[in-house]
């Protein structure tokens, strides 16, 4: 049974998480709190299994409580916000940088047009955190032996062009690892699917470029990628790469979500394997399902390099596992070695 703490000011709020997660079999609410202070005690007290977490609270809002908590008894935290507000998202990120696992949407009211959808997302994501190890958090992962590359990356002449990753729950942590390593003059363009809750995106992008030396921005139609730029992919629009004019440039399509998600890993991924044969490089990292494990064996099959996230760096072995289950990756790499392996591209 996964043993929940509400921390939450809005009592509809509350009654509404307290409904939806209390219907689950495994799951019940041991506690609401309706501030981020009482929730520091509750859960000392409470010891709860997982935690939901507003951002906006009275006395003390959702960031601090986090830091509070996972510096005394860490515990698994999902931040559930309602706002994509500039300043709401810089401290849901802040909450995520000191150790929060997951963001997600707040649900709306039963008469809402996605509750359906997003009630099962915030199941689903329950579910999977509560079964995360702590140690393996993000912002806490060292070099604890000496890191042994993998064989140099097969890529035909001309060497990388580009970098496309795909990544769900977890991979904000794993992106901004990765991300804040790299150099500016980066020699290679690269381009991100992260799945994240509508809204979100954004804040993702400006907590990115401000770890980061990389410029960091959302995909837009018709441009080119260029080397040191990083798109990711903007709500709602598959990522696809096309070939033109001796440079790659981006297209942003609507066509169906794939296995519900849109944008989706498997169009970007199999874009590149036709346009790029040879030339591009392929990763997924932490995440559920198994989004862009299909993309990626076609890649591996044009000849590109492909890699995935280990077991036991990712937050979320889904994704990665299934990739490397399909045959898709031609190299597993834990969390830290992945920047060092993209900058052996450029050499």
């Amino acid at each position: 049974m996964i043993r929940i703490l509400i921390i939450e000011d809005s009592l509809v709020i509350t009654s509404l998480l307290r409904a939806i997660l209390n219907q689950e079999a495994d799951m019940t609410v041991i506690g609401c709190a309706k501030n981020g202070a009482e929730g520091v005690s509750m859960a000392e007290s409470l010891q709860p299994d997982l935690i939901t977490m507003d951002i906006r609270m009275p006395i003390m809002d959702g960031f601090e409580a986090t830091r509070h908590i996972m510096a005394t008894r860490p515990v698994p935290i999902v931040v559930i916000s309602s706002s994509v507000a500039d300043d709401e998202l810089r401290i849901t990120f802040r909450a995520i940088e000191e150790g929060a696992l997951a963001v997600i949407e707040k649900p709306g009211g039963l008469s809402s047009p996605h509750f359906s959808m997003i009630r099962s997302n915030l199941v689903e994501t329950i579910r999977a955190m509560a079964e995360v190890k702590l140690v393996r958090r993000i912002r806490h992962i060292r070099a604890s032996r000496p890191v042994v590359m993998p064989a140099p990356v097969a890529v035909t002449s001309g060497s990388c062009q580009v970098v496309a990753l795909a990544c769900s729950t977890g991979g904000p942590q794993a992106l901004h690892t990765i991300l804040r390593m790299l150099p500016r003059n980066l020699p290679f363009a690269m381009v991100v699917v992260q799945h994240i809750s509508p809204g979100f995106i954004g804040g993702l992008v400006k907590w990115l470029a401000d770890a980061c030396k990389l410029t960091i921005k959302l995909a837009e139609e018709g441009e080119r990628l260029q080397p040191g730029i990083v798109l990711l992919a903007p709500d709602d629009h598959h990522v696809l790469i096309r070939a033109e004019s001796g440079g790659l440039w981006v297209h942003l399509s609507q066509t169906p979500p794939i296995n519900r998600f849109r944008p989706s890993g498997n169009p970007l991924f199999t874009s590149l394997a036709q346009v790029a044969p040879g030339r591009a490089v392929g990763g997924i990292l932490t995440g559920m399902g198994n989004d862009g494990a299909f993309g990626l064996l076609a890649m591996r099959n044009a000849g590109c390099h492909t890699f995935a996230q280990d077991r036991e760096s990712s937050i979320v072995f889904g994704m990665p596992g299934e990739a490397i289950e399909l045959n898709a990756a031609q190299t597993i790499l834990s969390l830290e070695r992945i920047p060092d392996f993209l900058l052996t591209l450029s050499n």
